[in-house]
Order: C-alpha cells, then structure tokens, then sequence
C-alpha cells in the first residue's frame, strides 16, 4: 500500500510491465507526469515518516533512479522525451 498522495504500487507495477510500444502518447504522457509528481512528494517526505512498504520501495526506485540516469533529476526531462516521441532511444 501507497502513503496519501502517491502512485499506488500495483498501478506503478502496471506500468512497468506494460511495454511502451503498447501505450499510447497520452498514456506515456501521463505516466509521465505522474511519475514526475510521485518523485517530487518521494523527496518532500523525509524517509522515517513514511510506511515501511513506501519507505523501501522509494530506496530501491532511488537507487534504481541514480544508477541508470545519474539522479531522477536526469531522468524527469529524458522521460518526457521518450514520452513525446522525442527521446533517441
């Protein structure tokens, strides 16, 4: 289970498993956005005040954030990208 305010884990494993060549542009952009939202509030909430579910899965979302696009910051503007059809990938 999610804090207030989050994405919900089993939405965000949904979108992880679903394929991005089978979204559509409104669909990537929304994820998008919404990813974007759930990182601002991850780095808003200090981790001891979070549900120990939330607390480890933004360790692991962080780690995974910082080892394949050198922060989340790097990886909010190539998302978008990706997500307009734009991205070099």
């Amino acid at each position: 289970m999610s804090d207030a305010g989050r994405k919900d884990f089993s939405t965000k494993a949904k979108e992880e498993a679903t394929p991005d060549f089978t979204k559509s542009t409104q669909q990537k952009v929304k994820e998008t956005v919404t990813d974007t939202g759930d990182r601002v509030a991850r780095g808003l909430q200090t981790d001891d005040s979070k549900g120990a579910g939330q607390e480890t899965f933004d360790k692991t979302q962080r780690a995974s954030d910082n080892e394949a696009h050198g922060g989340a910051t790097g990886s909010i503007g190539d998302k978008v990208k990706d997500a307009l059809g734009f991205g070099g990938k």
